[in-house]
């Protein structure tokens, strides 16, 4: 039987590990056979992390023991940067996050410059979100002030690292203690940038923003359309990007701010699910009607209900369409819903649910179901 694709088997690998210690030997800093057979004799039974964090550990015995020796090592090993000329989908290769976690390891203390000057080349090769929050915890004001120079540089990767660094909520990295109040006049920098791996980084920090603050995301988007630095198309497209977990949970504010009333008039609303019970396994046939009093584009999504394991429920919202609704025309939506078994990610359980059409936000009818 064939096996499955291995992230960190395709990331960290022979091929891979020889690729960086080339770097080294080819500028002279240590030989990469010693370095790879070490690594190699280390990795088969680590988990991706573990692997980041092990190759850190085998740089530093092969690297010169003082720090800022091995920062001018480092800095002479690297390949040219990313291409500047790309605008998105560039990340470079993980290989290079092994020395973000050196950097972490031996320059968090005393040797902040050169940490930083480090992090700013090693994240145009690829990115350091996740070590630079170290570096936010330890010492916020001076990370924050180099990120005021780093939100005007002329590579767009360093101007993401701004941004996806400070994330609040930034999938995988540590916490950090850094607020909006702090970081959101970056954010108004950086907005206007001309690339979209930059302005989706934006959007992605505001959407974790509206988790705690949503009226401070909305009163900020509503003034940079005001102001008018960045081309409405994609000031529109990052409005969408970053009010998406707003417009799932319905907040009223967010639905206004993209253009759907949250109290549009419906004349008829109507979901059903069939069969009423289902296996768990098996799918479930969603048909939505509705029809509107005017013209109004429509944002039209089903919520589920789910039994959780303490029996209690919690919803959980799926998209149905985005239309625009015509005055006194019946709209029909059906799609199936795949109540999967065995799933990593979700796990069913049996009992009553219960389905929701939710349209601009708003629950406009509902029906129960039996999952078992």
């Amino acid at each position: 039987m064939a096996q499955g694709f291995s992230l960190k088997d395709d990331l960290f690998n022979a091929t891979t590990v020889s690729r960086l210690g080339g770097y080294f030997e080819g500028a002279g800093v240590f030989a990469s056979a010693p370095f790879e057979a070490a690594v190699m004799a280390r990795m088969p039974p680590l988990e991706l992390k573990e692997r980041i964090n092990m190759i850190a550990e085998v740089l530093a015995d092969f690297l010169p023991p003082d720090f800022q020796a091995a920062a001018q090592a480092i800095h002479g090993a690297l390949p040219p940067p990313l291409d500047p000329t790309k605008t998105d989908d560039d990340f470079g290769h993980f290989i290079f996050a092994p020395l973000g976690v050196y950097v972490e390891n031996h320059g968090l203390e005393g040797h902040l410059s050169t940490s930083l000057d480090l992090l700013e080349a090693l994240t145009q090769r690829f990115s350091m979100e996740f070590s630079i929050r170290a570096f936010l915890n330890a010492h916020p004001d001076a990370t924050l002030s180099r990120m005021q120079d780093w939100a005007g540089h002329d590579h767009y990767h360093v101007r993401r690292l701004v941004s996806e660094g400070t994330r609040p909520k930034l999938p995988w990295g540590q916490g950090i203690g850094i607020g909006p109040d702090r970081t959101m006049d970056l954010l108004d920098r950086l907005h206007h940038d001309p690339t979209r791996f930059v302005t989706r980084s934006v959007a992605n920090h505001l959407n974790d923003i509206t988790k705690s603050d949503p009226d401070l995301v909305l009163d900020r988007l509503g003034a940079w359309a005001k102001v008018g630095r960045q081309s409405q198309k994609e000031l529109d497209w990052m409005t969408r990007h970053a009010l998406r977990g707003l417009v799932k949970a319905g907040h009223p504010g967010a639905m206004q701010q993209l253009g759907y009333a949250p109290d549009v008039a419906l004349s008829q609303a109507d979901i059903q699910i069939s069969p009423q019970a289902i296996t768990i396994g098996d799918a479930g046939q969603i048909a939505a009607t509705l029809c509107c009093n005017a013209d109004a584009p429509l944002i039209v999504d089903y919520v589920i209900d789910f039994v959780k394991s303490n029996g209690r429920t919690a919803p959980k919202v799926f998209k149905l369409k985005v239309l625009q609704a015509k005055a006194d025309v019946p709209i029909s939506i059906r799609k199936k819903h795949l109540f999967k078994k065995g799933a990593t990610t979700f796990t069913h359980y049996p009992g009553g649910h219960r389905v929701h059409l939710q349209v601009n936000g708003r629950k406009a009818a509902s029906t129960d179901f039996i999952l078992s």
